[in-house]
């Protein structure tokens, strides 16, 4: 049998019959409702989103070159540039921060574009990258690390924590960072899955000897298949029951060899795996270390004040207390809601599915899938009071008049949000749905004994 006609849900590991290409549609599972990825024809042309990434790339040059934001008092000036934000934190003895913010803020979203152009163009030319498998799967592992979205947030609620203290005047810097998230926006939408449907295209063309000049519409109009008239699922199977696995990193299923370790799909190189080796363990491990991290975050002071030789310490819940009793009861919400909920929301759901994996619970299995998705979506927002904080070490440094440092809580609350994060990707969501699968086998047994 073709596996490549089949695929595999990430997350509840349900067998489909692949369509030849779906077009503007997007394709669900039917049990989870998980969004099916690495399909043909999903998501924008090569045209449209090669554009979109070149052009991202030019505005995230430009967002480095420019000041975010400008500060006047007093006749003292200050300016914060991305750059210069890891920069203050660096010299501030919070190295660990200030790497923490660069990887999200710069190396990633650079990572990112720079292997996807380096995808994209030769692709565009009907022609292979080398090391094809290696720059895709780089551009797979620092997509959810990216937070240029967090960031943009953060600058906007800076912004408004400074207005009441000195003149701020928004830089180029601003304006590119409001493009570059807005681009990266329809970036993140391109699944990069997609891209193995025309390495297997341009592949199959090399060996049968057709040469083309360019990859354009009018040779997807002519190769493309007709779309599948049905989307059901194989037998209503799962891979793991058939002895198939789904690679993760290009989607392809193919046969299991039981008792082999350490087991590479063929096509990309990937270790493939039904499930995720000790994932409850370390999801485990992940999750008590952010608990206990989680409790100096909101404790301890994460900014530091001097202003004329009078100094204050401001928390978490300090600042949101700022914005409330000052009006601006809108920031406080989504301060509110970005650094305190979302971690909390975090810590309860991923001990929700990390209790329900080990009891081999089948309580909710579609609902508990779909606060996984949610927490999978969620976790970079945390990140929004560290770059507040950033940017503001950076803006107020004035001398004796006004100093502002970051306090100890930076580093926990920024711990908070990679070890939840690392918490969620740990996590094997298929581990719920097969407690579903075992339940429905052993029912039918249970009722043969019975009579």
């Amino acid at each position: 049998m073709d596996y490549r006609r089949l695929i595999a849900c990430h997350e509840c590991d349900l067998l489909f019959r692949k369509p030849a290409d779906v077009g503007a549609r997007v394709a669900s599972c039917t049990r989870c409702a998980a969004k099916l990825t690495a399909l043909a024809g999903a998501g924008g042309s090569l045209d449209h989103i090669c554009a979109v990434t070149l052009a991202a790339l030019i505005t995230f040059c430009i967002a480095q070159a420019f000041p975010v934001i400008e500060l006047h008092a007093n006749g003292m000036n200050s300016e914060a540039t991305l750059i210069g934000a890891v920069r203050s934190l660096w010299s501030g003895n919070m190295r660990a921060v200030a790497a923490m913010v660069f990887c999200a803020s710069i190396l990633f979203p650079l990572i990112e574009l720079s292997a996807f152009l380096y995808l994209l163009v030769p692709l565009r030319i009907g022609r292979l990258p080398p090391r094809f498998n290696r720059a895709l799967r780089v551009v797979q592992l620092v997509r959810p690390w990216c937070m240029v979205e967090v960031f943009m947030l953060g600058v906007l609620v800076t912004i408004v924590k400074m207005v009441s203290i000195a003149d701020v005047i928004a830089g180029p810097g601003l304006f590119a960072m409001a493009g570059l998230t807005g681009m990266m926006a329809v970036v993140a939408s391109f699944d990069p899955g997609r891209l193995w449907a025309v390495h297997e295209r341009l592949t199959s063309d090399r060996t049968t000897g057709i040469r083309w000049s360019r990859v354009g519409d009018r040779r997807e109009r002519l190769m493309r298949p007709q779309p599948a008239r049905e989307w059901t699922s194989s037998s209503a199977s799962t891979a793991r029951h058939a002895g198939l696995v789904c690679c993760h990193a290009c989607g392809l299923v193919q046969a299991h060899a039981e008792g082999r370790t350490r087991q590479r799909c063929w096509r990309c190189g990937h270790p493939r795996h039904q499930r995720r080796p000790d994932s409850l363990t370390r999801t485990t491990s992940l999750l008590l270390a952010a608990v206990f991290t989680y409790i100096p975050a909101n404790l301890l002071p994460i900014m530091h004040a001097s202003s004329l030789g009078r100094s204050e310490d401001d928390t978490i819940l300090g600042g949101v207390a700022y914005f409330w009793t000052s009006g601006d009861w809108p920031l406080a919400v989504v301060v509110f809601v970005a650094s305190v909920l979302v971690p909390m929301l975090k810590l309860a759901v991923l001990t929700l599915l990390t209790l329900s994996a080990r009891r081999e619970s089948a309580w909710r299995p579609r609902e508990c899938t779909a606060l996984y998705r949610l927490v999978e979506r969620i976790g970079p927002w945390s990140m929004l009071d560290v770059f507040v904080v950033t940017l503001t070490v950076t803006l107020v440094h004035f001398g004796s008049f006004a100093v502002i440092t970051a306090g100890p809580a930076a580093l926990a609350f920024a711990a908070v949000v990679i070890l939840t994060m690392l918490a969620s990707h740990q996590f094997d969501p298929r581990l719920i749905w097969d407690n579903v699968d075992a339940g429905k086998r052993r029912a039918p047994t249970n009722r043969r004994n019975a009579r």
